[in-house]
């Protein structure tokens, strides 16, 4: 548990990686009467500049200096995924308390070196996972936690989703195993993987398939599935996909002995038990879609709104001020590159039973093309 901070003020921020998301980021700070952002940092000074002239904050391309700045008291990491734990643990050793982008890290051992320096530090470090924070997930989890489902018996996720060959032509990190860590699963779906874990449980056991079925020059996966065995014995199947043209909704399906629900885009559409009480007929209505229309980010990375962000970051602050734990801890985050992990050993060698937990993070190569050969690896 991290140490308590003086409460009854904002806690003032900053932000460390100046691409897309930092935006997000800052409006999401700005947005809110908890946070303050300070301060911003780039390792390319022009970055950094556009960002901090943007929002009226200083802006850095010196790591020391930005860590210095006057209090400053957290900071958000959105650095590409292989590249998250060197800032984070700059940044708690230098006392911050860190929010870091999705996913926590793309190894194994890269997570829990974070998450046991953040004990040594005695900071907060969460990880952007806001769909957790959304009206209708909540309302589902309390169903599962107060036993209305039953015995859960089947939990389903389905993302597809679609990114262009420009996007990924567009940083030479992505489709990377080493900065990306991974395609449609490490990427774009992993805030459904974690939904899912969340809402259903733990993974026992795997079988899965992937590939780069519609991308070149890249080595990670475009399409993924995988059939789940989870520890409460409930069966799953789970499919990310980056080539769904034009991108459709996400869906996550939770099934019991009791009941059924639906989420689409993190939406109720669907809410029925065989023990109905108050309120079960008005849930589509209250925390349901008004249109049913593909949800931001089934195209368009940048058509996110920052409102989830920003109610994640609050329950953050408030981790801070009180001394208790965030509702996404670094540790429960971990879960999904795991899982994820778990996934791609299994589809590198055939769609072999995989069982969890992983003891280390396994050997990753070049996904197979549509043929069963390997695409073209890396970067023009």
């Amino acid at each position: 548990m991290a140490k308590k901070s003086a409460g009854g003020r904002p806690v003032k921020f900053g932000i460390i990686g100046c691409g897309v998301i930092s935006h997000f980021h800052a409006q999401a700070i700005q947005a809110s009467k908890k946070m303050r952002l300070v301060a911003v940092f780039d390792v390319r000074r022009e970055s950094a500049e556009a960002v901090g002239r943007k929002f009226g904050v200083a802006h850095y391309a010196d790591m020391l200096s930005f860590l210095a700045h006057p209090g400053m008291e957290a900071v958000t990491v959105g650095t590409p995924s292989g590249a998250h734990m060197d800032p984070v643990i700059a940044a708690m050793k230098a006392g911050k308390h860190v929010i870091c982008e999705k996913p926590l890290e793309i190894t194994l051992e890269k997570c829990d070196r974070m998450i046991a320096e953040a004990k040594k530090a005695g900071v907060v470090l969460s990880v952007v996972f806001p769909s957790r924070f959304q009206p209708g997930v909540r309302e589902m989890k309390r169903a599962i936690d107060a036993g209305r489902f039953g015995r859960l018996t089947s939990c389903d996720a389905i993302v597809k989703w679609y990114r262009t060959q420009a996007y990924y032509d567009s940083g030479a990190w992505r489709g990377t195993w080493g900065l990306d860590g991974g395609g449609a699963l490490m990427n774009q779906s992993v805030h459904t993987v974690d939904l899912l874990l969340h809402l259903a449980g733990d993974v026992k056991e795997l079988v899965a398939f992937a590939g780069c079925l519609a991308h070149q020059r890249i080595e990670v996966e475009d399409e993924a599935v995988a059939s789940l065995r989870f520890k409460s014995g409930s069966l799953g199947f789970l499919e990310g996909s980056a080539c769904a043209s034009p991108g459709m909704s996400r869906y996550l399906h939770i099934s019991g002995e009791k009941g059924t629900a639906y989420l689409m885009d993190e939406l109720v559409t669907d809410w029925k038990f065989a023990e109905p009480k108050k309120g079960d007929e008005t849930m589509v209505e209250r925390f349901g879609p008004k249109v049913k229309k593909a949800g931001p980010g089934a195209e368009d990375p940048r058509a996110i709104s920052y409102l989830p962000h920003m109610r994640q970051f609050e329950d953050v602050c408030s981790a801070i001020r009180t001394g208790r734990e965030p509702l996404v801890t670094a540790a429960s985050a971990r879960k999904a590159t795991e899982l994820i992990l778990a996934i791609y050993e299994s589809a590198l060698n055939g769609g072999k039973r995989v069982e969890l937990p992983l003891k280390r993070t396994p050997k990753l190569s070049p996904m197979p093309g549509r043929d069963g050969r390997t695409p073209v690896k890396g970067k023009k």
